[in-house]
């Protein structure tokens, strides 16, 4: 594996042009993805089917040649693998059984050969994709995970997971422990087999008041990434905390991640100024300029351009890509970022 565009700017160098992938690049905007998944018959389906899996991660590269490649998969994977039951209900959202709110982690039998499929995904996507894109794994990061595992599924505001963890921080921090551990050798997992750099997502880390998100959010973070670096130094981790705003050079600092991915709502110009000098970006175009096109999106595009003047940068969106993204939006992205 040699180094690549995108590579080169997570391990700290400036692009002339900055490197560009898009959160849920492969995913239901795609055409070619809504057929695979029909005939699959779901998500759960597509996602621990290998041969699909890597096709879906492919699909984005051969129609728009993106820099960097994101494994189709799903950050439930490792809740699966602790022994929840998974499902994804038409037009609901992933559902997990039974609810931690109400059982004890440890009556769960743990399965991490739920996990292999993944990894099948991975190698073989590892020997299809062109030389010069990256391979990037990922997977949920501690409190986003737990969120769902306590709940059973997606709530607004993780009301439910913030007053459990608040009234049994012990039993709470006994869940993180056990999704820290599951997640550190899921991600050396992924990148013995292929992936060349892994991106944690906490969707949910803006629900957080500033000592639960020390306690949360940067010291599993933390810890993660430090056993990667151990494992597998020279991996890049891509650390998103979404939602976490004035908390972000907090979790720059305390977690050790090599890259920031910034959200759509931080303002990129600040990020600039506060964050550790030469610490690789991600982002942050909002999703919806993406879909209303035109001379909006340029602005929006030139205004996250702009921001980092010196600073290493991978373009990307703020947050993952709506459905109804016009694929022409996005071939004129790609334009307007190249040049």
């Amino acid at each position: 594996m040699g180094m690549t565009p995108l590579l080169e700017v997570l391990q700290g160098q400036r692009a002339e042009v900055a490197p560009v992938w898009l959160m849920r690049q492969a995913g239901r905007y795609l055409p070619e993805y809504r057929a695979l998944r029909a005939e699959k018959g779901g998500f759960l389906a597509l996602a621990t089917d290998p041969e699909a899996a890597a096709e879906v991660t492919l699909q984005p590269i051969r129609r728009f040649g993106f820099d960097g490649a994101i494994l189709f998969s799903d950050i439930l994977m490792v809740p699966w693998a602790l022994g929840q039951d998974l499902t994804f209900g038409a037009g609901e959202g992933p559902r997990l059984e039974p609810a931690l709110l109400d059982h004890a982690l440890d009556a769960l039998t743990r399965v991490p050969a739920r996990l292999d499929p993944v990894y099948e995904t991975v190698r073989r996507v590892a020997t299809a994709l062109p030389g010069e894109t990256t391979f990037l794994g990922f997977a949920g990061s501690p409190w986003t995970v737990a969120t769902y595992m306590v709940a059973g599924q997606g709530s607004r505001d993780q009301h439910e997971t913030r007053r459990f963890a608040y009234r049994d921080p012990g039993a709470f921090a006994h869940i993180i422990d056990a999704i820290v551990t599951m997640t550190i050798d899921y991600l050396s997992r992924q990148i013995e087999c292929g992936v060349m750099a892994v991106q944690l997502f906490d969707s949910w880390a803006g629900s957080l008041s500033p000592a639960q998100f020390e306690q949360w959010v940067i010291a599993p973070n933390a810890r993660i990434i430090a056993a990667l670096h151990e494992r597998h130094p020279g991996t890049p981790v891509i650390g998103f905390p979404k939602g976490a705003g004035g908390k972000l050079p907090a979790y720059a600092r305390g977690t050790g991640a090599d890259a920031i991915g910034l959200d759509e709502t931080v303002d990129p110009d600040w990020a600039n100024t506060v964050l550790p000098e030469g610490l690789p970006v991600q982002g942050n175009l909002d999703p919806l300029a993406l879909i209303a096109g035109g001379a909006e999106l340029d602005a929006a595009i030139d205004r996250v351009l702009k921001a980092f003047p010196t600073r290493p940068h991978v373009f990307n969106l703020g947050h993952g890509i709506l459905q109804d993204t016009p694929i022409a939006n996005v071939e004129r992205l790609l334009a307007r970022v190249r040049g």
